[in-house]
């Protein structure tokens, strides 16, 4: 699989600045790599292809994918948060491209949180 580049970078820009929210957009999941240069070290690019593949694969138009900086866990790399419309946040952890796979087909589209891969649910904002 190719390594991500930067105009497909700036694909996943486009589309999100198109649906920025879950709610506007009509979108039903929002996938975001953290792709700081730890994420990046740690492989976050080859899990954005196992996503980007993922998603083509499904067909699916209503889920957004995006990019963010580090989170200053560099330790706990690559990260994905992945949000479902009306459920809380989930962050996953030591994310490889079969983990990818496996939270995309099973959580993004099925709804069932992979625990075993899970850091940490919920918000940090308050209220």
């Amino acid at each position: 699989m190719a390594k991500l580049k930067l105009e497909d970078l700036k694909k996943i820009k486009d589309r999100v600045h198109k649906d920025t929210a879950l709610r506007s957009g009509g979108a039903k999941a929002k996938v975001t790599v953290h792709m700081g240069t730890c994420g990046i070290a740690s492989g976050a690019r080859q899990t954005m292809d196992a996503l980007l593949d993922e998603l083509a694969q499904s067909g699916r138009d209503d889920v957004i994918v995006t990019t963010s900086g580090c989170l200053g866990l560099c330790s706990q790399e690559p990260i994905v948060t992945v949000e479902l419309l009306d459920d809380e946040p989930i962050r996953y952890v030591f994310v490889d491209q079969g983990k990818m796979r496996q939270i995309f087909k099973r959580h993004v589209l099925e709804g069932e949180i992979q625990d075993q891969f899970v850091l940490a649910k919920g918000s940090e904002h308050a209220g």
